[in-house]
């Protein structure tokens, strides 16, 4: 069994494109859900809940909208299908690379899911200023990159982070390219003005360890990195 959840939400059009990935790749007669939130939760990180109910609505036999933040959605995973073979989070609508990895609830569930001993892949796609993502493109690569890793074991405490870069849909196609992860924080310049602080650093002027994450990914390439937790 092979679960997909996002923090996009279960309408966000990167989880349709990862469930047409995830089709195209996955062994004939291998079930394939979604346990996704039923709203938009970008930025959630590793939020859990940890009082009230979570509800649990059952859109279609194995389609569930859950209340719940994406890590939370792992957990309502595990549940259904204690068995599972895969946990797959994306496609995110945005880049989570380096320092992103700590506040993303796309890669959350990812993280939880390799708590719970689940094989685990989380996959995002970065956006650079003045291009859309062609989800289609999306769902292709994202294919090519699921066709390597799932045949690729992973220790207990790891998982898959991978990121598709931002370039034109007639640039040759990208190189899957393994990496580590940058180290380096976000932007951080900032302006206090009448009692209002901002950041007003750019995202795409990051800092960026040479060949980590950021920098595959920044330079045209499908960054992958394994992260271990333990």
């Amino acid at each position: 069994m092979i679960v997909l959840t996002n923090d996009d939400g279960i309408d966000a059009p990167g989880i349709q494109a990862l469930y047409q990935a995830v089709t195209r790749v996955a062994n004939s007669g291998t079930p394939v859900g979604i346990v996704a939130p039923d709203q938009h939760l970008s930025g959630c990180s590793h939020q859990i809940n940890r009082g009230g109910a979570i509800a649990v609505t059952q859109q279609t036999e194995q389609r569930y909208a859950i209340s719940g933040t994406p890590a939370d959605c792992t957990r309502v995973a595990h549940h259904l299908y204690p068995k599972l073979d895969w946990l797959l989070s994306g496609i995110n609508d945005g880049g989570n690379l380096g320092a992103d990895t700590y506040v993303s609830g796309t890669v959350a569930a990812a993280r939880e899911a390799t708590l719970l001993r689940v094989p685990a892949i989380a996959i995002s796609h970065y956006k650079s200023r003045g291009m859309s993502i062609d989800w289609a493109v999306a769902a292709h690569r994202t294919a090519r990159i699921l066709k390597v890793l799932m045949d690729k074991p992973l220790e207990p405490g790891q998982f898959w982070n991978v990121n598709l870069p931002a370039v034109a849909t007639t640039a040759p196609e990208p190189s899957i390219v393994f990496c580590s992860v940058c180290t380096q924080p976000l932007p951080t310049q900032s302006s206090l003005e009448a009692g209002q602080f901002r950041y007003t650093g750019a995202y795409q002027a990051r800092q960026r360890d040479a060949g980590a994450d950021v920098d595959v990914c920044f330079t045209g390439n499908i960054s992958v990195s394994k992260v271990s937790l333990w």
